[in-house]
């Protein structure tokens, strides 16, 4: 299976880019001495690809906080012209949190992004949303993320890419896949996700899942603590930035903008010494 979904170019490259927002920079998995100071599953999966299979490069272009318009805007022709073989993209995500956004008009964006990266030659994979239960204030977006699941379903398999079914993985119904924002995986999110997606394209990886004892259960007292320091802490700064029409990827730059080789021992972390910190 991976030798089919991941064959090298004609001329042997084996080039991985990754396409994005937070998702994919890695948001959630706080690394400081890595570019922009997290890692993530795209970072993990690069990792594993060149254990399993050394010689490959990887660039990652993802910002947090870009809406799809943007994503295609900055970082297609980018990224097709690095000559990619593997391609992974999550993208509309923000544009699902902003209240005015025309979800079938997304979409029809959304799939004229994936026939281009397709039109390449590349393996594509792609991602369904996660049904985050954070709190009744975002439950209005629950039909527009269901929306945007089918349809990228359809395109998934109108372009033959690979799918990630995130949806449907259970494991992140337990808090301790998230960060403190509740909308961002947590290092233990990013691990988890990087060995599902290693296993869709059929490469053996050494990632291994966290094994948690049961959560405990809060009581009524601390679930309202908690609560509403989400809110003060996150919640209400987010909607202060969509007032002032800023964003937290405004002066951040790409990861990995670049391919870079990936050493297949240590890691991307053995070239950090060369990438200044953002």
């Amino acid at each position: 299976m991976a030798e089919k979904l991941l064959s090298p170019g004609a001329d042997g490259r084996r080039v991985y880019v990754a396409l994005g927002d937070s998702f994919t920079e890695g948001v959630g998995d706080y690394n400081s001495r890595l570019p922009n100071g997290v890692r993530g599953w795209a970072d993990r999966v690069a990792e594993q690809l060149a254990r399993a299979d050394p010689g490959w490069q990887y660039a990652n272009l993802a910002i947090r906080s870009k809406r799809l318009r943007q994503i295609i805007a900055e970082q297609l022709e980018p990224a097709l012209a690095m000559e990619p073989t593997l391609i992974t993209l999550y993208a509309g995500g923000n544009d699902i949190l902003d209240l005015g956004t025309d979800i079938r008009a997304l979409m029809k964006d959304y799939e004229y992004l994936v026939a281009r990266l397709a039109a390449s030659g590349a393996t594509v994979v792609l991602f369904t949303g996660f049904d985050v239960r954070v709190s009744a204030l975002l439950e209005p977006l629950k039909r527009r993320n269901a929306l945007y699941n089918q349809r990228v379903r359809e395109v998934a398999a109108r372009y033959e890419a690979v799918l990630v079914d995130y949806w449907c993985f259970d494991a992140f119904y337990d808090p301790r896949m998230w960060d403190s924002d509740r909308l961002h995986m947590s290092k233990a999110g990013h691990k988890y996700l990087a060995g599902q997606v290693l296993g869709q394209l059929g490469v053996a990886h050494k990632v291994k899942p966290k094994e948690w004892a049961p959560a405990a259960k809060l009581g009524l007292r601390d679930r309202g603590r908690g609560q509403r320091r989400w809110v003060s802490d996150w919640v209400l700064p987010l909607f202060a930035r969509k007032l002032r029409g800023v964003t937290l990827g405004d002066e951040l730059s790409p990861r990995w903008p670049a391919p870079v080789r990936v050493p297949p021992k240590a890691g991307l972390k053995k070239l950090t010494a060369k990438v200044p910190a953002d």
